[in-house]
């Protein structure tokens, strides 16, 4: 695979959008038409651009990629005024296989961080037929509101200090008003080692002027713990997330040396892979956007777990 240098000059040809399920999904897309799928999923607070550098990678080893806006970022919107803006874990699984459903893709390796690694998680898990191998950044991270209520020790607490910020209005209303200095600021701590410069964020932050960040975001943090309800069609499915299914797809799992963000250490998850199972450890000073930070190690990985 070639060699990269992760900077702000790699782009993306022009964003297209399709409808799929109750968005209209913004995506960009790179690679043969006719090559094996792989779906790159961002978190937060990030966007398409994480995977910028490894896309073309994974372009020229004949992948055909597809990176999607989540909802509430860049330019997916709602097709519907009267649809919740909901960042539950169910609803943003739903709308992976929905975009696979609208692009005409039975299959697609899967591979994300954060909000993007719990949604493949949740895909292999409940629709396995669906994903024919898994790169998940930082683990297993499907979870349930009855799991979120146990306390953590103090210092574990302390990390997710923004979750509980979000559960106050003040918190909602200090996301609003200072989204980019917010979102620099997690980027800081969950990356210490990451020297991004300017041009890469504010390409990132254009992502968060969609009309729907802010309420998606705050309802995600607030619906883990409880303090927000889900929509009931997605009831059954998180039910069945809840019991913390087995992911049997072959996975490779990944984490940097220098993750700053709330991560799980990787022995406590190992046993939820019960298929062809790899971890790997980051090394360099790598932080939480493994994938912009370390595009080659990820890229490697797709194409790896892709000959299990």
């Amino acid at each position: 695979m070639a060699t990269v240098k992760p900077g702000p000059s790699t782009s993306f040809g022009p964003v297209k959008q399709v409808d799929a399920g109750p968005l209209n999904v913004g995506y960009a897309e790179a690679g043969q038409a006719d090559g094996p799928v792989a779906m790159l999923l961002h978190g937060w607070p990030y966007d398409i651009y994480s995977f910028a550098d490894a896309t073309p990678l994974l372009a020229a080893a004949g992948y055909r990629v597809i990176v999607p806006f989540a909802r509430g970022y860049g330019t997916t919107r709602f097709l519907s005024d009267d649809t919740p803006r909901n960042g539950q874990q169910a609803a943003l699984a739903a709308d992976v296989t929905a975009l696979m459903d609208a692009l005409h893709i039975d299959q697609a390796i899967l591979a994300g961080f954060d909000w993007g690694a719990r949604s493949a998680n949740a895909v292999a898990a409940l629709w396995p037929e669906r994903c024919t191998a898994l790169v998940s950044v930082s683990g297993y991270l499907i979870g349930s509101q009855a799991a979120n209520q146990a306390p953590l020790p103090p210092r574990a607490e302390h990390a997710w200090w923004y979750q509980y910020y979000f559960a106050t209005e003040r918190g909602r209303a200090g996301y609003d008003k200072y989204r980019r200095e917010f979102s620099k600021f997690i980027w800081q701590l969950a990356s210490p080692m990451w020297a991004f410069g300017d041009a890469t964020f504010a390409r990132t932050a254009a992502a968060f002027d969609n009309p729907d960040h802010v309420t998606i975001v705050i309802h995600n943090y607030r619906w883990r713990i409880g303090l927000a309800a889900g929509e009931p069609q997605y009831d059954d499915l998180e039910r069945r997330l809840a019991k913390l299914p087995a992911i049997a797809v072959p996975t490779i799992t990944l984490e940097g040396d220098a993750n700053g963000a709330p991560h799980p250490d990787p022995g406590s998850y190992a046993g939820k892979f019960t298929g062809t199972y790899e971890h790997r450890t980051i090394e360099g000073g790598i932080g939480h956007n493994l994938p912009q930070e370390a595009p080659q190690a990820f890229a490697r990985a797709i194409a790896d777990v892709d000959g299990f």
